[in-house]
């Protein structure tokens, strides 16, 4: 009985093995092309579990996948395709309150566990210096509405209600939760 990591995601492993569990890492050939006509709440819980099932984990295996994505005024700001576009998400996020949004599916045999974690960030008002600064040092590239909070970003967040590490890219109170269902057990239960 193994345990899955489907994805390729630095922040997801780093978080995953603060657990302790010994796992391995296969990455879900999934598109993650989202339908703009649906609620990301269901679109992101949608797209963790493809990338669930398109793991190639055998009956005993238990799969953990997830899916992030920051919304605005429900807008998805996905990952920024240019240094501008991550300029350009920054200054819409810039004093104003965000939601992240991660789908997180576990899944063994035929069995799925899925949910999705909401957080609610506040921004303060960031200078235009500022978020040229943050967009040269390359951070905002590849992450979801152009900020990581473990980095350079902290400093742009007034507060958060909810899963710090759901804003990481991986919400580890509600993943023991679905883990356990699974019959994994995490630090001895």
């Amino acid at each position: 009985m193994g345990l899955i990591l489907a994805s390729q995601s630095p922040r997801r492993r780093e978080l995953l093995a603060r657990l302790g569990l010994p796992f391995t890492v296969e990455a879900a050939g999934v598109d993650e092309t989202m339908d703009p006509d649906r609620d990301p709440f269901d679109e992101v819980a949608r797209l963790s579990q493809a990338k669930a099932a398109a793991a190639g984990a055998g009956p005993d295996d238990t799969v953990i996948a997830a899916d992030t994505v920051v919304v605005l005024d429900g807008t998805v700001l996905g990952k920024p395709k240019s240094p501008a576009d991550a300029a350009r998400m920054l200054h819409a996020l810039s004093g104003r309150p965000h939601q992240v949004m991660s789908g997180l599916t576990v899944r063994r045999g035929g069995q799925q566990w899925s949910l999705t974690a909401v957080t609610k960030v506040w921004f303060r008002p960031l200078s235009g210096a500022e978020i040229a600064a943050y967009v040269a040092s390359g951070e905002p590239l590849d992450k979801a509405g152009a900020y990581g909070i473990q980095g350079l970003a902290a400093s742009f967040v007034e507060r958060l209600d909810g899963d710090y590490y759901n804003v990481v890219g991986l919400p580890l109170c509600p993943l023991v939760g679905l883990l356990r269902q699974a019959g994994v057990e995490v630090l001895g239960c």
